[in-house]
């Protein structure tokens, strides 16, 4: 018995059918920590795109210091920083919380570069014409420029977005209960690692070509052109 259920060990197909609610829950985990994960990566994302594209050096330079710092180091280090670092500093959270914030902090990092590319991707032209028609520079950019830019980026998102999923198993270390972390302990509990391993990389596959599928309906639906100015 594992977390109130009794699994049936008499053939490998009862086998799989008894521990498919516990891994289902494991799961759910995965998919909470992976869109967790993905928020927190665009919003930082596009703030780290906004400080670099900052003229000012005081202001850019540590941005860019701070992107180059997520992409170099390795995210179960950061994942330690946050879990056991920053309760010295009377900050404590969750371990399901903690592991999603780290991987959406690493994740911003590229983020930051897909954002760059896609807003760099829209003709200066637009944004002139958008001026010459005296529309401020924040209205410019919120109703010219980013909707250009957006489905630009969407598939390069969608391929982070996936590999975020890919990479919710790394938060097993602070004993998240994610779908992996399930497997392995009923692994360790029945001595049958191939069924339990077998049907998780069965689920990630399907998660991971639903969201596929996914980023790629959205990617056709928008529009690619620029928008027409009225």
């Amino acid at each position: 018995m594992l977390f109130g259920i009794e699994w049936d060990t008499s053939s490998n197909w009862a086998f799989a059918v008894s521990i498919l609610p516990i891994l289902l829950k494991g799961l759910w985990v995965t998919i909470q920590a992976t869109v967790l994960g993905f928020l927190v990566a665009a919003v930082l994302g596009l703030i780290l795109a906004g400080l670099k594209s900052v003229r000012l050096r005081l202001i850019s330079w540590p941005a860019y210091v701070l992107t180059e710092f997520l992409r170099d180091t390795p995210l179960l280090v950061q994942l330690f920083f946050l879990y056991y670092v920053l309760p010295d500093y009377g900050i404590v959270l969750p371990a399901f919380l903690t592991g999603a914030l780290a991987l959406g902090v690493q994740y911003s990092a590229y983020l930051s570069e897909v954002y760059r590319a896609g807003l760099e991707s829209v003709t200066h032209g637009q944004t002139e014409a958008a001026r010459s028609l005296d529309l401020s520079p924040l209205r410019t950019f919120g109703v010219i420029v980013l909707p250009q830019a957006i489905p630009r980026i969407i598939p390069a998102m969608g391929n982070y977005l996936v590999s975020i999923m890919k990479d919710v198993p790394v938060l097993s270390v602070v004993s998240v209960l994610e779908m992996l972390n399930v497997a392995k302990i009923i692994g360790d509990r029945t001595f049958n690692y191939i069924i339990p391993l077998s049907m998780v990389g069965g689920l990630y596959l399907v998660m991971t070509l639903l969201a596929s599928a996914g980023v790629r309906a959205l990617d056709t639906r928008l529009p690619k052109q620029g928008i027409p100015l009225r």
